[in-house]
Protein backbone atom coordinates (compact mmCIF):
# COMPACT_ATOMS: atom_id res chain seq x y z
CA UNK A 1 0.00 0.00 0.00
CA UNK A 2 1.24 3.61 -1.17
CA UNK A 3 0.52 6.66 0.48
CA UNK A 4 -0.22 10.41 -1.50
CA UNK A 5 2.70 12.20 -0.22
CA UNK A 6 6.27 12.12 -0.92
CA UNK A 7 9.18 13.56 -3.09
CA UNK A 8 11.43 12.55 -5.72
CA UNK A 9 14.54 14.17 -7.42
CA UNK A 10 17.03 13.30 -10.09
CA UNK A 11 19.18 15.59 -12.54
CA UNK A 12 19.56 14.41 -16.23
CA UNK A 13 22.06 15.98 -18.81
CA UNK A 14 20.20 17.41 -22.05
CA UNK A 15 22.11 18.96 -24.86
CA UNK A 16 25.05 20.16 -22.27
CA UNK A 17 22.42 21.54 -19.75
CA UNK A 18 21.98 19.60 -16.48
CA UNK A 19 18.59 20.00 -15.40
CA UNK A 20 16.98 18.92 -12.26
CA UNK A 21 13.90 17.22 -11.77
CA UNK A 22 11.60 17.44 -8.85
CA UNK A 23 8.59 15.44 -8.48
CA UNK A 24 5.92 16.72 -4.90
CA UNK A 25 2.77 14.47 -4.56
CA UNK A 26 -0.07 15.52 -2.18
CA UNK A 27 -3.16 14.06 -1.03
CA UNK A 28 -6.26 14.47 -3.48
CA UNK A 29 -9.36 12.49 -4.67
CA UNK A 30 -8.16 12.07 -8.03
CA UNK A 31 -5.02 12.39 -10.39
CA UNK A 32 -3.73 16.00 -11.05
CA UNK A 33 -0.33 16.98 -12.79
CA UNK A 34 0.89 20.27 -12.61
CA UNK A 35 4.22 21.27 -14.38
CA UNK A 36 6.83 23.81 -15.02
CA UNK A 37 9.27 23.48 -17.23
CA UNK A 38 12.49 25.70 -17.97
CA UNK A 39 10.69 25.93 -21.86
CA UNK A 40 7.45 25.89 -22.92
CA UNK A 41 6.67 22.42 -24.87
CA UNK A 42 3.14 21.09 -24.99
CA UNK A 43 4.33 17.99 -26.93
CA UNK A 44 7.23 17.12 -23.63
CA UNK A 45 4.47 18.23 -21.08
CA UNK A 46 1.91 15.48 -22.33
CA UNK A 47 4.78 12.86 -22.39
CA UNK A 48 5.67 13.55 -18.87
CA UNK A 49 1.81 13.26 -18.25
CA UNK A 50 1.44 9.47 -19.83
CA UNK A 51 4.53 8.31 -17.57
CA UNK A 52 3.02 9.82 -14.14
CA UNK A 53 -0.48 8.28 -15.28
CA UNK A 54 1.31 4.54 -15.82
CA UNK A 55 2.80 4.79 -12.28
CA UNK A 56 0.39 6.93 -9.95
CA UNK A 57 -3.50 6.31 -9.39
CA UNK A 58 -4.25 9.53 -7.24
CA UNK A 59 -2.70 12.44 -6.04
CA UNK A 60 -1.85 15.98 -7.17
CA UNK A 61 1.91 15.83 -8.51
CA UNK A 62 3.84 18.87 -8.77
CA UNK A 63 6.58 18.69 -11.50
CA UNK A 64 9.63 21.31 -11.61
CA UNK A 65 12.49 20.93 -14.14
CA UNK A 66 15.20 23.51 -13.35
CA UNK A 67 18.04 24.66 -15.87
CA UNK A 68 21.30 24.44 -14.17
CA UNK A 69 23.72 25.84 -16.83
CA UNK A 70 26.15 24.14 -18.46
CA UNK A 71 28.36 21.28 -17.49
CA UNK A 72 32.22 20.95 -17.48
CA UNK A 73 31.75 19.28 -21.18
CA UNK A 74 29.16 21.67 -22.11
CA UNK A 75 30.17 23.40 -25.95
CA UNK A 76 29.66 27.20 -26.06
CA UNK A 77 29.05 28.46 -28.69
CA UNK A 78 28.80 31.91 -30.23
CA UNK A 79 25.93 33.70 -32.43
CA UNK A 80 28.64 35.80 -34.69
CA UNK A 81 25.62 37.05 -37.10
CA UNK A 82 23.74 38.07 -33.51
CA UNK A 83 26.93 39.71 -32.10
CA UNK A 84 27.72 41.88 -35.21
CA UNK A 85 23.82 42.58 -34.99
CA UNK A 86 24.25 44.24 -31.41
CA UNK A 87 27.85 46.06 -32.39
CA UNK A 88 26.18 47.72 -35.19
CA UNK A 89 23.17 48.78 -32.64
CA UNK A 90 25.62 50.02 -29.73
CA UNK A 91 27.48 52.03 -31.39
CA UNK A 92 24.33 53.88 -33.27
CA UNK A 93 23.06 54.31 -29.76
CA UNK A 94 26.91 55.60 -28.55
CA UNK A 95 26.43 58.31 -31.64
CA UNK A 96 23.08 58.99 -30.72
CA UNK A 97 23.72 60.08 -27.06
CA UNK A 98 27.52 61.38 -27.72
CA UNK A 99 28.59 58.81 -25.36
CA UNK A 100 32.70 58.70 -25.04
CA UNK A 101 32.37 54.87 -23.93
CA UNK A 102 33.19 52.38 -26.26
CA UNK A 103 31.24 49.69 -27.41
CA UNK A 104 33.38 46.45 -25.93
CA UNK A 105 33.51 42.85 -26.42
CA UNK A 106 32.80 42.16 -22.90
CA UNK A 107 29.30 44.27 -23.49
CA UNK A 108 28.57 42.66 -26.84
CA UNK A 109 29.07 38.81 -25.44
CA UNK A 110 26.97 39.75 -22.43
CA UNK A 111 23.56 40.31 -24.46
CA UNK A 112 21.31 37.69 -24.64
CA UNK A 113 21.43 34.84 -27.17
CA UNK A 114 25.06 36.22 -28.54
CA UNK A 115 27.23 33.57 -26.16
CA UNK A 116 24.96 30.01 -25.92
CA UNK A 117 25.92 27.07 -23.75
CA UNK A 118 24.76 23.63 -24.65
CA UNK A 119 23.85 21.99 -28.43
CA UNK A 120 20.66 23.37 -28.68
CA UNK A 121 20.81 22.13 -32.57
CA UNK A 122 19.43 18.23 -30.80
CA UNK A 123 16.47 17.07 -32.08
CA UNK A 124 13.19 17.14 -30.47
CA UNK A 125 13.09 13.23 -30.12
CA UNK A 126 16.62 13.33 -28.49
CA UNK A 127 15.39 15.94 -26.37
CA UNK A 128 12.96 13.79 -24.95
CA UNK A 129 15.30 10.96 -24.58
CA UNK A 130 17.74 12.89 -22.20
CA UNK A 131 15.11 14.34 -20.54
CA UNK A 132 13.32 11.28 -19.69
CA UNK A 133 15.94 9.18 -17.96
CA UNK A 134 15.67 12.09 -15.56
CA UNK A 135 12.39 11.95 -14.91
CA UNK A 136 12.55 8.11 -14.38
CA UNK A 137 14.90 8.34 -11.11
CA UNK A 138 12.39 11.14 -10.13
CA UNK A 139 9.58 8.75 -10.53
CA UNK A 140 11.40 6.14 -8.52
CA UNK A 141 12.44 8.14 -6.37
CA UNK A 142 8.77 9.47 -5.61
CA UNK A 143 7.51 6.20 -5.61
CA UNK A 144 10.23 4.63 -3.13
CA UNK A 145 9.12 7.60 -0.74
CA UNK A 146 5.33 6.80 -0.70
CA UNK A 147 5.80 3.19 -0.24
CA UNK A 148 7.81 3.97 3.18
CA UNK A 149 5.22 6.28 4.06
CA UNK A 150 2.06 3.67 3.09
CA UNK A 151 4.01 1.21 5.15
CA UNK A 152 3.51 3.25 8.07
CA UNK A 153 -0.09 3.53 7.71
CA UNK A 154 -0.42 0.00 6.95
CA UNK A 155 0.93 -0.28 10.59
CA UNK A 156 -1.68 2.28 12.16
CA UNK A 157 -4.59 1.20 9.93
CA UNK A 158 -4.25 -2.09 11.14
CA UNK A 159 -4.15 -1.22 14.62
CA UNK A 160 -7.47 0.28 14.31
CA UNK A 161 -9.13 -2.24 12.13
CA UNK A 162 -8.60 -4.58 15.11
CA UNK A 163 -10.07 -2.02 17.47
CA UNK A 164 -12.82 -2.36 15.49
CA UNK A 165 -12.73 -6.31 15.34
CA UNK A 166 -13.04 -6.28 18.69
CA UNK A 167 -15.93 -3.87 19.16
CA UNK A 168 -17.49 -6.10 16.84
CA UNK A 169 -16.68 -9.14 18.64
CA UNK A 170 -18.56 -7.25 21.67
CA UNK A 171 -21.35 -5.93 20.23
CA UNK A 172 -22.47 -9.42 18.84
CA UNK A 173 -22.04 -10.69 22.44
CA UNK A 174 -24.16 -7.91 23.77
CA UNK A 175 -26.69 -8.67 21.01
CA UNK A 176 -27.34 -12.46 21.98
CA UNK A 177 -28.09 -11.58 25.51
CA UNK A 178 -30.92 -9.41 24.36
CA UNK A 179 -33.94 -11.50 24.26
CA UNK A 180 -33.27 -12.69 27.89
CA UNK A 181 -32.15 -9.44 29.15
CA UNK A 182 -35.82 -7.39 27.79
CA UNK A 183 -37.76 -10.74 28.97
CA UNK A 184 -36.59 -9.75 32.57
CA UNK A 185 -37.24 -6.35 31.95
CA UNK A 186 -40.49 -6.81 30.79
CA UNK A 187 -41.57 -9.26 33.56
CA UNK A 188 -40.66 -6.79 36.24
CA UNK A 189 -42.52 -4.04 34.66
CA UNK A 190 -45.67 -6.33 34.32
CA UNK A 191 -45.11 -8.10 38.10
CA UNK A 192 -45.25 -4.29 39.18
CA UNK A 193 -48.52 -3.75 38.03
CA UNK A 194 -50.29 -7.09 37.93
CA UNK A 195 -50.69 -9.75 40.37
CA UNK A 196 -51.03 -12.22 37.57
CA UNK A 197 -48.31 -13.08 35.00
CA UNK A 198 -49.00 -14.57 31.58
CA UNK A 199 -45.86 -15.89 30.73
CA UNK A 200 -47.07 -16.79 26.64
CA UNK A 201 -47.58 -13.21 26.83
CA UNK A 202 -44.91 -12.01 28.10
CA UNK A 203 -42.95 -14.44 25.45
CA UNK A 204 -44.96 -12.66 22.63
CA UNK A 205 -44.08 -9.12 23.57
CA UNK A 206 -40.34 -10.10 23.63
CA UNK A 207 -40.08 -12.29 20.54
CA UNK A 208 -41.63 -9.11 18.77
CA UNK A 209 -39.25 -7.22 20.57
CA UNK A 210 -36.60 -9.21 19.62
CA UNK A 211 -36.83 -9.12 15.87
CA UNK A 212 -37.48 -4.93 15.58
CA UNK A 213 -34.12 -4.85 17.31
CA UNK A 214 -32.21 -7.87 15.58
CA UNK A 215 -28.94 -6.69 14.53
CA UNK A 216 -27.71 -10.29 13.01
CA UNK A 217 -27.25 -8.98 9.15
CA UNK A 218 -26.03 -5.75 10.10
CA UNK A 219 -22.71 -7.48 12.31
CA UNK A 220 -22.59 -10.09 9.56
CA UNK A 221 -22.22 -6.85 7.14
CA UNK A 222 -19.79 -5.13 9.55
CA UNK A 223 -17.38 -8.50 10.02
CA UNK A 224 -17.68 -8.79 6.23
CA UNK A 225 -16.36 -5.19 5.69
CA UNK A 226 -13.65 -5.28 8.24
CA UNK A 227 -12.45 -8.68 6.84
CA UNK A 228 -11.98 -7.15 3.66
CA UNK A 229 -10.58 -4.18 4.43
CA UNK A 230 -7.88 -6.56 6.46
CA UNK A 231 -7.62 -8.09 3.34
CA UNK A 232 -6.85 -4.72 1.11
CA UNK A 233 -3.99 -3.16 3.53
CA UNK A 234 -2.24 -5.87 2.53
CA UNK A 235 -2.52 -5.60 -1.19
CA UNK A 236 0.36 -3.25 -3.16
CA UNK A 237 -2.05 -1.83 -5.87
CA UNK A 238 -4.11 1.70 -5.23
CA UNK A 239 -6.68 0.70 -2.37
CA UNK A 240 -7.98 4.07 -1.32
CA UNK A 241 -11.23 4.64 -2.74
CA UNK A 242 -12.15 0.79 -2.19
CA UNK A 243 -11.31 1.78 1.19
CA UNK A 244 -13.00 4.87 1.32
CA UNK A 245 -16.55 3.31 0.70
CA UNK A 246 -15.62 0.46 3.01
CA UNK A 247 -15.37 2.54 6.18
CA UNK A 248 -18.70 4.16 4.52
CA UNK A 249 -20.46 1.05 4.70
CA UNK A 250 -18.85 0.15 8.16
CA UNK A 251 -20.54 3.83 9.16
CA UNK A 252 -23.92 2.69 7.43
CA UNK A 253 -24.04 -0.77 9.33
CA UNK A 254 -23.04 0.97 12.73
CA UNK A 255 -25.39 3.24 12.77
CA UNK A 256 -28.41 0.88 11.74
CA UNK A 257 -26.95 -0.96 15.02
CA UNK A 258 -27.07 2.25 17.63
CA UNK A 259 -30.83 2.82 16.09
CA UNK A 260 -32.09 -0.57 16.16
CA UNK A 261 -30.46 -2.15 19.87
CA UNK A 262 -31.91 -0.53 22.60
CA UNK A 263 -29.13 -1.04 24.74
CA UNK A 264 -26.73 0.91 27.06
CA UNK A 265 -24.12 -1.04 26.35
CA UNK A 266 -24.33 -1.81 22.66
CA UNK A 267 -24.55 2.06 22.37
CA UNK A 268 -21.55 2.49 24.54
CA UNK A 269 -19.80 0.21 21.73
CA UNK A 270 -21.38 1.92 18.87
CA UNK A 271 -19.91 5.09 19.72
CA UNK A 272 -16.68 3.51 20.23
CA UNK A 273 -16.72 2.13 16.56
CA UNK A 274 -18.18 5.55 15.10
CA UNK A 275 -15.37 6.97 16.61
CA UNK A 276 -12.70 4.36 15.26
CA UNK A 277 -14.13 4.29 11.96
CA UNK A 278 -13.91 7.86 11.99
CA UNK A 279 -10.07 7.72 12.27
CA UNK A 280 -9.64 5.72 9.90
CA UNK A 281 -11.66 7.04 7.19
CA UNK A 282 -9.17 10.23 7.92
CA UNK A 283 -6.14 8.07 7.22
CA UNK A 284 -7.36 6.52 4.54
CA UNK A 285 -7.51 9.99 2.94
CA UNK A 286 -3.74 9.86 2.37
CA UNK A 287 -4.00 6.52 0.90
CA UNK A 288 -3.29 5.85 -2.72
Amino acid sequence: MRSMTGYGRASCEVGGHRYVVELRSVNHRFLEIKQRLPWPDGEIELLIAQLLRQKFDRGVISVAIRDEGGTANSLVQADVALARSYATALHQLRQALSLDQPVTLELIAAQPGVLRIGDDSIGHDEKWRQLKAGIEQAIAALLEARQREGTALTVDLSARVATLERLAIELRALAHDTPEHFRKRLQARVEAVAKEVDQIRVAQEVAILVDKMDVAEELTRLDTHISETKRLLGETLPVGRRLDFLTQEMHREVNTIGAKAQSGPIAGRVVDAKVEIERLREQIQNVE
